[in-house]
């Protein structure tokens, strides 16, 4: 196990290294600090001097990758990748680049508690709803039931999340005025706000989950071991609870693991749609405005999650059957 946590780690550093390598480059082939700058401090007529200005108060005065104008180490260390690399590293994440300059790990500390007010519903209920919904289809196969709950799927998972947001949007808020549009408020009073895009989300996602363990359930139904327990003279309820699901727990924790990074970074197009102030509208307004800052620390965190909740789910396996080991 020590070993085996060791080598993940290991892994874990050279992936954030690339990402956040690849991050820098990506960006600043696409955008020059100038162009920053001009966005940034807004305007039509915008002087090289306020452009100089701008970037020396941010740390883009220096060369990008290598200073040629100094020697030895420094000419790497004196450039503003090994800068902003170094203190990413550290989880370091500064000041964004736009106007305000806001504090980012502030920032992600105050929206992180609001992305997971959306998430962590979504997360369980997505779960044990897709879940059952799976084992109702299963318990049915091969019936009316089982082809109209496939056909149901397959139509959910064909439509997009975005005609869910804008129907549920128009029937719930406009029509019957049950909860407000958008908006969010702290405290009792945010789960007005919450409850349609939670519920929006888990139907926009079911289709496609409960599909994907139904095909996870039939493959384990017709396995020998199976069998012999109907043998037994267990009921299928019973088979299907205590057998079934039970070995197919492990390709479903690695399909709801996937899931998992969301859970903290946030839902880009709900949180942006409904107007909720998390972690996924933070990451919006960082694209629109070019705040590189924000960009680099959420890619950096996102790959930092990926990495933390694939390490979990191999732990989970040990736990789901310990017939696994970790080497």
């Amino acid at each position: 196990m020590f070993k085996y946590l060791t080598r993940r780690l290991a892994y874990g550093l050279a992936i954030l290294v690339g990402v956040n390598l690849l991050t820098f480059f990506l960006f600043f082939t696409v955008n020059t600090p100038d162009d920053m700058a001009r966005l940034n401090i807004g305007g039509k007529r915008v002087s090289q001097e306020q452009i100089d200005k701008w970037k020396a108060e941010r740390g883009y005065d220096k060369p990008l990758y290598w200073d040629a104008s100094r020697s030895g180490t420094a000419q790497v260390t004196h450039t503003v990748f090994w800068e902003r690399s170094v203190s990413l590293m550290l989880l370091e994440f500064g000041r964004s680049d736009a106007r305000q300059a806001v504090d980012i790990g502030h920032e992600i500390k105050t929206r992180m508690g609001v992305s997971l007010q959306l998430a962590v519903p979504i997360f369980v209920l997505q779960l044990i709803v897709s879940i059952a919904f799976a084992l109702l289809l299963t318990f049915f196969r091969n019936s009316r039931i089982d082809f109209w709950g496939v056909v149901t799927c397959v139509l959910m998972l064909s439509i997009s999340s975005l005609f869910y947001i804008i129907v549920g949007q128009f029937f719930f808020s406009r029509i019957l005025r049950l909860v407000p549009i958008n908006g969010y408020e702290p405290g009792l009073d945010a789960i007005k706000f919450l409850a349609l895009p939670i519920a929006l989300s888990l139907l926009s996602r079911l289709g496609g989950e409960a599909r994907l363990y139904r095909a996870m359930l039939l493959e384990e139904v017709g396995k020998d071991y199976v069998r012999t327990a109907r043998a037994k003279g267990l009921s299928e309820p019973v088979v299907l609870m205590r057998h079934v699901l039970r070995n197919a727990l492990i390709p479903i924790i690695t399909s709801a693991g996937a899931y998992l990074p969301y859970v903290f970074l946030g839902s880009l197009v709900f949180e942006s749609f409904f107007g909720i102030p998390g972690l996924g509208a933070f990451v919006i307004e960082a694209i629109t405005g070019q705040d590189f800052a924000i960009v680099r620390t959420m890619v950096f965190l996102g790959a930092l999650l990926y990495i933390a909740s694939n390490a979990l789910i191999d732990l989970v396996y040990t736990w789901v059957d310990p017939r696994v080991r970790l080497t």
